[in-house]
């Protein structure tokens, strides 16, 4: 029996499931959600093994040039190169929603040496009304590739979207170990947990101004003890997130604490402060230390 190996770049504009559909392959959250557009700010590979594969699924940010800045083009640019780098390209859309946005990706995604489209959330309502005109839609927009409606959420037709990924994986052995689900440590992972509840319990503004660097990681036994420190672009943003008698910092903690309990398997100690760092995201040398570039 021949074994398959490759990677497959996982693509599409802001807030259409890219990260949520990762970790429903691979069974675990190792990539942050949120409901707020570019999330996911690191490219990030997940592995799925099976007996006659290993999947290595590249979640990249959302791709979009409405906003200018050094972050954003550094973004865009992690995307337009794990494309490059891929065996397959999965361009991702959401559901009854197809746009300029959409229209803009589809030339990156045909760089790759195979591209797959998968249409996601056929378990939102409208898909029950408008799934069989969708589709044909999405066909003459963007013609050749294979098509596969899915939900992300439910995990409805990941099956079947495995099965035509596989089709463009190369004949080759394992890159990583069966039971290797990412190539991130948990330092990392450590940092995107506390990230991602800045996004999803704060505002609209507040969270694309953070960034969470860990500060100490030690594993004593069966605990982790953690410390980091979320640096923050103004001086308001502080007070946001500490919240009043610094009731929203406890829940943010409490909950990426958990988080990280499940994820690991072990108890954590986790400290965490807040910094000032004033225009982190238009200095080069600061998205180099924090692996954004």
């Amino acid at each position: 029996m021949t074994f398959h190996c490759g990677t497959i770049a996982v693509i599409g504009r802001p807030n259409v499931g890219k990260s949520t559909l990762l970790n429903r392959l691979i069974g675990a959250r190792i990539s942050i959600t949120s409901r707020k557009p570019q999330t996911t700010r690191h490219a990030i590979r997940g592995i799925l093994t099976t007996e006659v594969s290993q999947f290595i699924f590249i979640d990249t940010p959302g791709f979009q040039r409405r906003h200018g800045g050094a972050l954003n083009r550094a973004l865009n640019t992690r995307v337009e190169a794990s494309v490059g780098e891929a065996d397959v390209c999965l361009f991702l859309l959401a559901m009854d929603s197809l746009g300029p946005a959409d229209r803009e990706i589809w030339p990156i995604a045909q760089r790759a040496r195979r591209t797959v489209i998968g249409v996601n959330r056929i378990d939102s309502p409208q898909a029950r009304d408008h799934l069989l005109s969708f589709l044909p839609r999405v066909a003459a927009e963007f013609p050749g590739p294979d098509i596969v409606p899915i939900s992300a959420r439910t995990g409805r037709n990941v099956d079947e979207l495995l099965k035509v990924l596989a089709t463009g994986l190369p004949e080759q052995p394992a890159m990583f170990d069966a039971d290797d689900i990412t190539d991130r440590d948990e330092r990392f992972l450590a940092a995107e947990l506390v990230r991602e509840k800045l996004f999803r319990t704060l505002g609209d503004e507040v969270p694309y101004g953070c960034i969470v660097g860990i500060d100490e990681f030690k594993i004593e036994g069966e605990m982790r003890r953690i410390h980091c420190t979320i640096y923050v672009d103004r001086d308001g943003h502080k007070a946001i997130i500490l919240g009043r008698d610094g009731e929203r910092m406890k829940t943010i903690v409490s909950t990426a604490r958990r988080d990280m309990e499940t994820l690991f398997g072990s108890k954590v100690y986790l400290n965490v402060w807040i910094k000032v760092k004033s225009g982190w995201s238009d200095d080069p040398a600061s998205l180099r230390r924090f692996g954004l570039t």
